[in-house]
């Protein structure tokens, strides 16, 4: 059987999982070929797993496309390029991202280690600046900082927004994030929101250029209903409060000293 005719089993051979992580141009234009694709004999009669230089080169990542040639999905890919993906927001994107109340952010650290957050706040905390570009805000939270501490190394980010209520889709926004303090952006756009929940005023916000927007369907998206949110905010009871729900505070980390810097005291 033909590389371009693998069936579409989910499991990628080694060699081409190779493949998908040896995306580096060599000097004539085109790509590099592993070592095992080579010795899996897929070389030269295997030409369609590589992805052509285009003029205007397609959304998504070298990877993604080289397996759907490697299952056979290119052509149900480029429909859905076609047909769903922009790199702009429209007016329905636009209104979509203004009532939604919550958005799942993804990000990544210079090395690639991950990260996935929520945000939430009212209708509208999202801010749309223009067709290319949204922003969040950032308030006091527990210091950490790791979204920000990603950005601040790796700028792109990818954003699920969802409404889980009324029209069950969802709304993809992958583009390059810069943090902005919150004085920084009211000089540049004075009509941000001044009122916030709780009441919470912003420390900086997180500025997204738009580079993909793209729905994400509702088959799998679960239907709720919205209820009356209390908070024991005012409780000492960490449990109720829900800042040690998993019982972690206690346990034994990797980064703490077993013994005292210079050697045991006596």
């Amino acid at each position: 059987m033909t590389p371009d005719h693998l069936p579409p089993t989910g499991t990628a051979e080694a060699a081409l999982l190779d493949l998908e992580l040896s995306d580096l141009p060599t000097p004539n234009g085109g790509w590099q070929v592993p070592a095992a694709l080579q010795q899996h004999g897929a070389v030269p009669d295997a030409p369609p797993l590589f992805v052509e230089h285009r003029s205007t080169p397609l959304p998504g990542s070298a990877g993604e496309h080289l397996l759907q040639r490697a299952y056979g999905t290119e052509k149900r890919a480029r429909r859905f390029y076609d047909d769903q993906v922009l790199d702009h927001l429209n007016s329905q994107m636009k209104e979509f991202i203004g009532r939604m109340e919550m958005v799942f952010v993804a990000t990544a650290d210079a090395r690639g280690d991950c990260d996935s957050s929520l945000r939430a706040g009212p209708r509208g905390f999202i801010e749309v600046l223009d067709d290319r570009h949204l922003c969040y805000p950032e308030y006091r939270g527990n210091g950490v900082l790791a979204s920000l501490g990603n950005i601040s190394e790796n700028p792109h980010i990818g954003m699920l927004l969802v409404d889980f209520v009324n029209d069950l889709i969802g709304l993809h926004v992958n583009g390059k994030a810069r943090i902005v303090e919150d004085a920084d952006l009211r000089a540049i756009y004075p009509a941000l929101p001044a009122e916030f929940d709780r009441p919470r005023t912003p420390e900086r916000w997180v500025v997204v250029q738009v580079e993909e927007a793209y729905i994400h369907c509702r088959k799998h998206i679960p239907r709720m209903v919205p209820v009356l949110r209390n908070r024991n905010w005012g409780t000492d009871d960490a449990k109720r409060k829900g800042g040690d729900y998993f019982e972690a505070k206690g346990m034994p980390r990797p980064w703490h000293r077993t013994e005292p810097v210079g050697g045991s005291d006596h």
